[in-house]
């Protein structure tokens, strides 16, 4: 299995956990959690991006 997709799967679950515990519906207007929630799955993401390639790069695979 290409060890890759197993760092996004990581990162993605890690990410997720860290922002978690942040609040982030005091950014948003009052009754726009879905807003708040696709902004949170999208930072998700694009950490879980960043992350799998540093460490990939760092490896040097």
């Amino acid at each position: 299995m290409n060890y890759k997709v197993l760092l996004y799967v990581f990162f993605m679950m890690l990410s997720a956990f860290v922002l978690n515990g942040v609040n982030f519906n005091n950014f948003f207007r009052t009754g726009r959690k879905l807003e708040a929630n696709i902004f949170i799955l999208m930072l998700c993401m694009m950490m879980s991006y960043l992350l799998t390639n540093f460490v990939w790069d760092f490896i040097g695979q």
